[in-house]
């Protein structure tokens, strides 16, 4: 990171766990092998990561993102975003005569699957979690007339359900864990019998980051969030901050965007970076800090991360002979 030097009193706290989670992680080395295995183009539905930094990457290297399914040629390779989609994307897919990988993080599925498993059940599905996010849509798309989408516990109020013995709530993965609890809990004023999922919603990711930037907010008179705007967990762990008492917190894709005058008067910076976020914009950030005098940097861990996800199983398939297969047979069933 080159040379760092440090002012007198004047350090940062670096959050450990920070950056890739398992499910970022698989999904961006999935486009990179799908690249190198069939080459380009590889079409993304959707940012396959909320990043501009990666998907920026990926452009280069060959990967075309778009927002609709009709967007993607007839015979070409399409990959499923990390964040998931819903059933109607597989079978427009399939129409389109697109062969697919499904980079859905497997945290997300095990969301879907549950809302399968209480819609078959016919219970009234309460989805926790943000409007119009790629997530919630996907979820919410398993199972449409059993989901009501509860943003945030201002929404408890008007909340309406068939039977008040057959209710579950589910929640998007990215949420604050706070808010969502709060939510849960005016749900549960609401309705008594209101059962909770299985196992917890909300990934072991986004909670080890809310966690450790609730430590960082200790200390630090500043707290640096690095991720994108368009990132659900990023932007909550600006809100954890500063509801855990820093006195400021700010989200930056990029060093270049911090602001100069958010030192003024602060000898402690808490540095983190949100679970879609690669090191070397933390790194970036890390120098930026050190030429003006923050180059003390003490790792601040709260929690160790082991988990790993296998890539997707169409990576080991020749996607591009099946691709062309079912060109073949639309052509010949004209």
């Amino acid at each position: 990171m080159g040379c760092m030097t440090a002012s007198p009193g004047r350090r940062v706290l670096l959050a450990a766990p920070r950056g890739y989670c398992a499910g970022v992680d698989r999904a961006v080395i999935a486009v990179e092998k799908a690249l190198e295995q069939y080459g380009a183009p590889i079409y993304v539905r959707h940012e396959i990561v909320h990043n501009k930094y990666v998907v920026r990457t990926l452009e280069k290297k060959g990967a075309i993102f778009v927002e609709r399914t009709a967007e993607v040629p007839e015979g070409a390779i399409v990959m499923f975003s990390a964040h998931g989609v819903a059933p109607v994307v597989h079978e427009e897919a399939a129409a389109g005569k697109l062969a697919t990988i499904d980079a859905t993080c497997p945290l997300v599925t095990k969301v879907h699957k549950e809302a399968v498993r209480f819609a078959k059940d016919d219970f009234d599905i309460l989805l926790i979690g943000h409007e119009g996010h790629e997530e919630v849509i996907g979820t919410s798309g398993e199972a449409p007339e059993h989901i009501t989408l509860v943003d945030g516990p201002a929404d408890v109020a008007k909340v309406e359900v068939r039977d008040p013995s057959k209710v579950v709530w589910l929640s998007q993965t990215t949420l604050s864990v706070d808010e969502t609890m709060e939510t849960v809990d005016a749900l549960k004023e609401k309705f008594p019998q209101l059962i909770s999922p299985p196992s917890d919603d909300i990934c072991y990711a986004t909670q080890n980051r809310q966690i450790a930037v609730k430590k960082l907010a200790e200390d630090a008179q500043l707290v640096i969030v690095v991720g994108s705007k368009n990132s659900s967990n990023s932007i909550r762990m600006v809100e954890v901050a500063l509801d855990a008492g820093a006195p400021a917190a700010h989200l930056v894709d990029f060093a270049s965007e911090i602001d100069e005058t958010w030192l003024d008067g602060v000898s402690t910076v808490g540095l983190t970076s949100g679970a879609s976020v690669p090191d070397v914009l933390v790194d970036e950030v890390l120098e930026w800090l050190a030429a003006r005098g923050y180059g003390d940097v003490e790792t601040v861990k709260t929690a160790d991360e082991s988990i790993t996800f296998s890539l997707p199983k169409e990576l080991r398939r020749d996607l591009r002979a099946e691709a062309a297969a079912l060109v073949a047979e639309r052509t010949a069933e004209k």
